[in-house]
């Protein structure tokens, strides 16, 4: 099977050329296949190609899309969360958040997780398998197909850790950039943090990308190493402040600013103290902090912060000078908050499932 998504202009028209036909004819397939109003895959429906052509690029065995809805879920603020299928039964979750002004698209890049956040409900059901960059890219015209909008900007705070499945995340988003015309300054890609991975990732960028301008997001959760590791089970293989000092060498390698994410739980992380130790580990460095209320799922017990433990916590780090904002959940109603997305249908779902952006 051949996945023509994610191919660039030049790649379909050789395609075209192969078959004898103009060179024409890969820009009209490449113009079908990112406009987000032709709400048709398949290939033999592409009916600006001549009939013949569509013919033998389908009995060949190339496609758009490798991926089915199963089911749609659409929030009372209008966010829509999708399940989908891949070709071998596995299932995805993807999540579109719309405002008036840009639709976001909070993509899956693994099925299922293998991290074990003891606050997401992704890790719960492990590791299946990474997705192909063709597989993440189609959850963007799925989400553009249903929500009749061009997505504006992606964050990868779906399934899965991104920076297990590098390659095809960055080539995704070298797609994403030149195919959809999203500017990589529009992406986020959001990481528990892996040891040497961080690094690797501004490499690998340069090297595939040709920069490094998206938003590099570290799902920290945490002030000190003790409190991260009861959390966060795989972060006993990278201290935090290795953490630190790793994202310090990013701003320093690609000049974009670091987001530290900071899931508040009542009683584990909250207090005034961890917002005085936060604020001592990131001073000094260009980044940000985004706080998140908790979005409970069932199998634990973690309890949503106050709203006034909130204001308290980001007061105190205001004044101690790190820049910070409070994250608002989205689509809570429908099971598609921020950790709680997991690789199965809604018929046997206990739990929400969405990021909040």
């Amino acid at each position: 099977m051949k996945n023509l998504l994610g191919s660039s202009i030049k790649d379909l028209e050789n395609v075209a050329l192969d078959y004898g036909q103009a060179a024409f004819r890969g820009r009209q397939i490449y113009n079908w296949i990112y406009n987000y109003r032709n709400k048709n895959k398949n290939i033999d429906q592409i009916e600006v190609l001549p009939l013949d052509f569509r013919k033998k690029l389908k009995n060949d065995g190339f496609k758009v899309s490798e991926l089915i809805i199963k089911e749609r879920n659409l929030a009372k603020d209008g966010t829509l969360k999708l399940l989908l299928s891949t070709d071998d039964n596995e299932s995805i979750e993807c999540v579109g958040i719309p405002t008036e002004k840009r639709l976001t698209a909070c993509l899956s890049s693994q099925v299922g997780c293998p991290m074990d956040c003891k606050f997401c409900a992704t890790g719960k059901e492990g590791l299946k398998r990474s997705l192909k960059a063709s597989e993440i890219l189609d959850q963007i015209l799925f989400i553009e197909n249903e929500m009749n909008r061009k997505v504006t900007n992606i964050v990868f705070m779906g399934m899965g850790e991104p920076l297990l499945n590098i390659d095809d995340l960055l080539l995704s988003i070298r797609s994403i950039n030149n195919d959809f015309q999203i500017s990589q300054r529009k992406i986020t890609v959001s990481t528990v943090a892996v040891p040497k991975m961080i690094s690797k990732l501004s490499a690998k960028s340069f090297q595939i990308l040709g920069n490094c301008q998206f938003t590099l997001a570290i799902s920290l959760h945490a002030s000190n190493q003790k409190i991260r590791e009861t959390i966060i089970p795989s972060a006993k293989n990278y201290e935090i402040k290795n953490i630190i000092e790793d994202c310090k060498t990013f701003v320093r390698e690609t000049g974009r600013r670091v987001s530290f994410e900071y899931l508040m739980l009542s009683g584990v992380n909250d207090k005034l103290e961890h917002a005085c130790e936060l604020s001592n580990l990131l001073k000094g460095f260009q980044c940000h902090v985004n706080l998140i209320q908790y979005n409970q799922i069932d199998e634990v017990e973690f309890q949503r912060t106050s709203l006034k433990n909130l204001q308290l916590f980001q007061s105190r780090l205001v004044n101690n000078g790190i820049a910070v904002s409070l994250r608002k959940s989205r689509g809570l109603d429908k099971n598609a908050a921020c950790g709680q997305l997991r690789p199965v249908s809604y018929t046997h779902l206990t739990l929400p499932t969405i990021c909040s952006v």
